[in-house]
């Protein structure tokens, strides 16, 4: 290997997919320990929990628990990816532009960054080391 291709070369596809499933874990795994934490002081946060929508309190803290939990789940597999992450966008969007409004910008740099994040994986898919690229392969094979 030269120096030059550590420098300028691009991504090929392995280590493109590699780096989408290091994204998937990390992202969603990350989320999943908000999530988790959540669901374990759920009675205690079900009565006070931002309800933005109008929607109630407890069930807030549901949907948000709906996408921390469940859908970075969906996510760490790479099973129905893009559309795991739009409840996730919805969420973090929430979040950083509507509870956090207000809030200096480090109160919601969290948010800000798991959104760019979830649009990445979005647009990017879940790449070759997921469930949806093996069952992808197994229909087109039928």
């Amino acid at each position: 290997m030269n120096r030059s291709s550590l420098i300028f070369s691009t991504a090929n596809s392995i280590t493109m997919d590699a780096a989408l499933f290091l994204l998937r874990l990390l992202t969603a795994g990350f989320m999943l320990t908000h999530g988790l934490e959540k669901l374990s002081n759920f009675s205690s946060l079900a009565e006070e929990f931002p309800d933005p929508l109008g929607v109630g309190h407890s069930a807030s803290l549901i949907m948000m628990l709906f996408s921390e939990v469940g859908c970075s789940l969906l996510i760490l597999l790479g099973l129905f990816t893009r559309l795991a992450t739009l409840p996730s966008i919805f969420g973090m969007s929430i979040a950083f532009f509507v509870i956090h409004a207000g809030m200096p910008f480090a109160a919601k740099e969290l948010a800000g960054i798991y959104l760019l994040l979830y649009i990445i994986i979005l647009l990017m898919g879940p790449g070759r080391y997921s469930a949806d690229y093996i069952i992808d392969k197994w229909l087109k094979r039928e």
